[in-house]
């Protein structure tokens, strides 16, 4: 592969689009905004990945030799280049999103997310907690800047609604997540010399975050069918991952060994994967379906 392809870990962007994608079909909503929207998640997501490599050129040069940068197929100097130009061409699409649709809303959420994806590489991630966080809320910002897009193109507090709930939905899930992964690799972690919140405070406080952060994201899945949002499918649906978070939070329980944090962690991403299905079949309507087939 190409290095400059590589070291944007396109696998990675290209599941940040998704949720823009879905955001497409949850929202109806098929004009070029979206199609930009997605490019924007894409080439930013790419531009976050490149630049974390190059803040963690030391670490990678031990740990991940193969990468573009410490195996000498990208200077370091050229790849902090490449970030800051995806960067900018992130921001300039959403100049343009923010005209076609008449309002600088989505320039205003994505603006501040490069700004918080250069801090994330540069030192949010080294913090306890704060890097997960920082993880997590960018994985929920995919959404409400779709939902922001579309929001401001079709003048619909609807769609706006559900890509807040769906981003929230996102930002538990992920810090979750992103806990038990921590838990899972706490000694390897240790060897590195890394500070995660399971290292500094044992398993037993990050696993009630985590069961807590569950939970709550669990008991949110009816809001949208209770309102009226999503129909009946969705929850039929939703029924499967809703006991996969379920038993994942009692698998956790207070102290839970490595194989366990790597089972839950698994299972998470499933769960999420098959909630994403359910918001997309459960925003259609199942009847005018079968009468335009």
């Amino acid at each position: 592969m190409n290095a400059y392809l590589e070291i944007i870990r396109p696998g990675n962007a290209v599941m940040a689009a998704i949720a823009v994608i879905l955001m497409m079909f949850v929202g109806h909503y098929y004009e070029l905004p979206i199609i930009i929207c997605a490019f924007i998640v894409f080439v930013c997501t790419g531009a976050g990945n490149t630049i974390n490599d190059v803040f963690d050129v030391k670490i990678d040069e031990v740990n991940k030799p193969n990468r573009p940068i410490p195996s000498g197929r990208i200077s370091l100097e050229n790849a902090r280049k490449y970030s800051y130009i995806l960067f900018a061409i992130g921001i300039a699409l959403s100049l343009i999103c923010s005209y076609l649709v008449d309002s600088i809303w989505p320039s205003v959420i994505v603006i501040p997310a490069v700004i918080i994806m250069y801090l994330y590489a540069r030192n949010l991630k080294a913090m306890p907690l704060v890097g997960n966080i920082t993880v997590a809320t960018l994985t929920g910002f995919c959404f409400v800047i779709a939902g922001t897009v579309i929001a401001c193109a079709t003048n619909s507090l609807k769609i706006l609604f559900i890509s807040i709930y769906l981003g929230l939905f996102a930002l538990f899930m992920t810090l979750a997540r992103e806990i038990v992964k921590d838990m899972e690799d706490i000694e390897g972690d240790k060897l590195e010399g890394a500070r995660t919140f399971p290292i500094l405070y044992g398993k037993k406080m990050p696993s009630i975050v985590s069961i807590v952060l569950i939970v709550v994201t669990t008991l949110m899945c009816p809001i949208l069918y209770i309102f009226k949002i999503f129909n009946i499918s969705y929850m039929v649906i939703m029924i499967v991952p809703i006991a996969i978070f379920l038993y994942s939070a009692y698998s956790l329980k207070l102290d839970p060994p490595e194989e366990t944090c790597a089972k839950v962690s698994k299972n998470l991403k499933i769960a999420m994967l098959i909630s994403f299905v359910a918001f997309v079949v459960g925003s259609f309507n199942i009847f005018n379906i079968f009468n335009y087939l």
